[in-house]
């Protein structure tokens, strides 16, 4: 290696070590000037804290909703109707030709007997249909399509497929009521996509707002910086990191806000689940959607104090 190749490595490496503590020094400088300020700080963060919350609580209650309602594959059984006519063993046949069918996820096969035990149970007329000498109920096959069926067309041709079998009378498929599931579902999160993006928004401004106040506060060591020769992207480094340090502030105090939320609801949800007979269990933040709150926070605190230096370091020149 050459004097000029060494010289031109213990350059390149000064300038490295230079660029990282320049780095390091803004990045712990601008969290000390935060906590020398705790009040002003603070209002800021739980301002932000709380629109972070909303939005993630109303992500929550979308995530919530659809546990609630179940999964769109249940939501598309298929309640089969054999005729009268047809026996048990025409319908343990018919069963067996449907559990080959390519579409059909599971199946689950309901006796005349079975329905009429059923019937007896919850209809509360079990002593009248004792007087019935035959049993009047139809053999019943239950049918889950494939997942790959998303589409209400495609379930319906599977529908229209097997009631055209001579030995089924009705297939039931309320697809109004799916189409509405659906329609609502989709409705939640759509608006839930556009009061987050609202929030973010909002929370950029208020971002971008206090960097402007502590840029003013500071107008004369910019200025100084700028007489020597500072560059835009050396000047703004403090004030980009302490846009990181409130949204990552904001976005942890959120993640507890909404923790606090949803152990305050857990306990009146699981005693109404409870009451309706019901397993549902209230749905938390997981470690994915923790650390997406806190790096969406800590963005978008980057995002607001950048946008505003962008402009406000332009006008800020040395006479």
């Amino acid at each position: 290696m050459t004097k000029a190749q060494v010289k031109n490595n213990i350059g390149f490496k000064d300038k490295l070590h230079a660029y990282l503590f320049s780095h390091l020094h803004a990045f712990f400088s601008s969290l000390g000037r935060l906590v020398a300020s705790p009040v002003s700080s603070i209002m800021t963060v739980i301002v932000l804290a709380v629109a972070i919350a909303l939005a993630a609580s109303f992500y929550m209650v979308v995530a919530n909703a659809k546990q609630l309602t179940g999964s769109i594959e249940a939501s598309n059984q298929l309640s089969v109707f054999l005729k009268a006519s047809v026996n048990e063993q025409q319908g343990r046949e018919f069963f067996r030709e449907l559990q080959q069918h390519s579409n059909i996820q599971s199946l689950s096969y309901i006796s005349k007997q079975q329905a009429l035990q059923e019937f007896k149970a919850q209809s509360g007329f079990g002593a009248v249909l004792e007087i019935l000498s035959d049993n009047p109920l139809p053999i019943v096959i239950q049918a889950l399509p494939k997942d790959s069926l998303k589409d209400n067309f495609e379930i319906k041709a599977l529908a229209t497929e097997i009631g055209n079998h001579p030995q089924v009378d009705v297939v039931q498929l309320d697809m109004d009521w799916l189409r509405r599931l659906q329609a609502i579902m989709q409705m939640l999160g759509r608006g839930v996509m556009l009061i987050n993006a609202l929030l973010a928004i909002a929370v950029i401004f208020i971002t971008g707002n206090t960097i402007r106040l502590e840029l003013q506060n500071r107008k004369d060591e910019v200025l100084i910086a700028k007489l020597v020769g500072a560059t835009h992207a050396f000047v703004q480094r403090p004030f980009i990191y302490t846009g990181f340090w409130i949204g990552l502030a904001a976005g942890l105090c959120a993640w507890l806000i909404l923790l606090v939320l949803l152990w305050t609801m857990q306990g009146p949800v699981e005693q109404l689940s409870l009451l309706y007979h019901s397993q549902f269990d209230l749905l938390f933040p997981n470690l994915l959607e923790t650390l997406t709150i806190i790096f969406s926070s800590s963005l978008l605190g980057v995002l607001g104090a950048w946008s505003v230096l962008l402009h406000q370091l332009n006008l800020i020149k040395p006479q």
